[in-house]
């Protein structure tokens, strides 16, 4: 529970990311996002986009809840999964690729110790299924990742954990982003889609072991 209150500040902040802009500018962002409906990019474009931002969530701090979200708002539930799916994919094979490659002291340029150490031990004690017990833990997702990597765990037990977990993902946030754009409710699931993946991570650090 204290893990949880040491959260609260940050999780107010990161809240107020999505919701901020539409209080100060709310008419302008409506029009905005009435000129983007009415003359969208192309699907091709929006999804290498999309894509391309997932593929990076491994080595760039990218909030990929926000990113699959948009990804269901603009490109309906089914296109939006199979965008998020393959970037989501993409992202956690080259953070994979390069940990076996460089090891530990390349996995701590983008993970803390303090992570990494805590994936070592449910590593240990779980093995290739850490991969799915974290799979939409923001943090030990990515750390779970570079854990992998550091053991040399073999591509042949990494997809299909990493693989699986993904569409499951990709599919709850598209379906919820698809909702949302039917409803007219962006600014409300770009909220909740920062505010459950930071709920669950300050549930993660309170109960996954020390």
């Amino acid at each position: 529970m204290r893990e949880l209150f040491r959260t609260l500040p940050l999780m107010c902040v990161v809240l107020l990311v999505p919701v901020l802009p539409f209080l100060l500018f709310g008419g302008r962002i409506e029009d905005w996002l009435r000129g983007v409906a009415e003359d969208p990019p192309s699907m091709t474009a929006t999804a290498a986009l999309i894509i391309g931002l997932l593929a990076t969530d491994i080595l760039l701090p990218i909030p990929s809840s926000v990113v699959s979200t948009l990804s269901g708002w603009q490109l309906g539930w089914w296109r939006g999964t199979i965008a998020t799916w393959i970037g989501m994919n993409l992202g956690a094979a080259i953070g994979f690729a390069l940990t076996r490659r460089w090891g530990k002291p390349f996995a701590l340029w983008f993970s803390r110790g303090e992570d990494l150490q805590r994936m070592q031990t449910i590593s240990d004690r779980y093995g290739p299924y850490v991969l799915i017990i974290t799979r939409a833990v923001p943090v030990f997702a990515e750390a779970s990742v570079l854990i992998a990597g550091i053991h040399q765990l073999s591509w042949r037990r990494f997809l299909p954990a990493v693989v699986f977990s993904n569409l499951g993902i990709a599919i709850a946030y598209s379906i919820f982003g698809d909702f949302a754009e039917r409803h007219q409710w962006l600014p409300l699931a770009l909220g909740v889609s920062v505010a459950v993946p930071v709920l669950v991570a300050a549930a993660a650090k309170r109960y996954l072991p020390q």
